[in-house]
């Protein structure tokens, strides 16, 4: 495996690098901003490359936004860019429900643990849910409750999939109703599987953390509809159209972001150091996952 080629300060490393691609795929936490801090550089980096005729897509694992919220925040960075550029793990999991899984009605609701941003994706694809937001489930357990969901009264009998994204009131409430729809044979879906999220210059659990609990308790993992899964890079190309091999993901986590371009077939895979993984996760001799080159920040592509 040939070790990554360090691009930052390496003008004409830079140039020839990008001349290999025609699209770019960008993570967006800890590649583009942490939290509400937008690393330096970034919109001038964006438009440089869009200056040289590059089409840029915004693949994100982060659940809790849909892609209107992304351009809301692309907005208040000063980044241009589109909804249509955008492609998240929760638009990814509604399309994967509505036109691809396609479940029978009555029993093709969806309870979700997650945020908002799940919910506006489900609603943008047609698909009916319960759950996410809803006060009701946002409570501690009572002891009636134990009951209700045993015998299942307060269960919706038309749910037939359960989505796990990140969710900022998880509670053993939501994850009671959960594990008994999956008991009841509901399919077990997951936006994403990322351990952490970076947020404010430091690291907080992730998505996965949101599923897990259910996971072990039912004794299998989710289907994940985000990066690195292979189901969200199909979709991604069936919706933008582009050619693989000219095609470069740039991201700061090794197991999601390098890993879906490189299970992806795609051109190459560009590091950045601003994020989750550090240089010595990928420069170690028995690294899992090496990508194609690295850089301290994207505003290094600036030259």
């Amino acid at each position: 495996m040939a070790p990554p080629k360090y691009l930052t300060g390496d003008k004409a490393g830079i140039e020839e690098f990008l001349s290999r691609f025609d699209v770019f795929l960008f993570d967006c936490d800890g590649v583009l901003w942490s939290g509400d801090h937008l690393f330096p550089h970034v919109p001038e980096t964006i438009e440089m490359l869009r200056s040289k005729g590059k089409r840029l897509v915004f693949v994100t694992n982060n659940s809790t936004k849909s892609r209107a919220d992304y351009k809301k925040k692309f907005d208040q960075m000063g980044i241009p860019a589109e909804v249509e550029e955008v492609f998240g793990s929760s638009y990814s999991a509604a399309v994967y429900i509505a036109r691809i899984l396609k479940l029978p009605a009555p029993k093709n609701k969806v309870f979700v643990l997650g945020e908002s941003g799940v919910e506006q994706e489900l609603d943008a694809e047609g698909v009916r849910y319960c759950g996410g937001t809803d006060p009701a489930f946002r409570r501690d357990i009572e002891p009636e409750d134990f009951i209700n969901i045993a015998n299942g009264s307060a269960l919706d009998p038309e749910v037939g999939i359960v989505l796990a994204g990140l969710d900022f009131h998880l509670n053993y409430l939501k994850m009671s109703v959960a594990f008994q729809y999956l008991q009841r044979g509901a399919v077990f879906l997951a936006t994403n599987i990322d351990s952490s999220l970076p947020m404010a210059h430091s690291l907080f659990p992730g998505a996965a953390s949101a599923g897990a609990g259910v996971a072990k308790a039912i004794g299998k993992e989710p289907l994940s509809l985000g990066k690195p899964s292979q189901a969200m890079m199909d979709a991604v190309e069936g919706k933008f159209q582009f050619d693989r091999s000219r095609t470069c993901m740039v991201g700061d986590r090794m197991n999601t972001d390098i890993q879906f371009g490189i299970d992806g077939k795609l051109g190459g895979t560009l590091a950045v150091l601003t994020g989750v993984s550090k240089k010595e996760d990928f420069l170690a001799e028995d690294a899992q996952t090496v990508p194609t080159a690295y850089i301290d920040s994207l505003g290094s592509l600036l030259g």
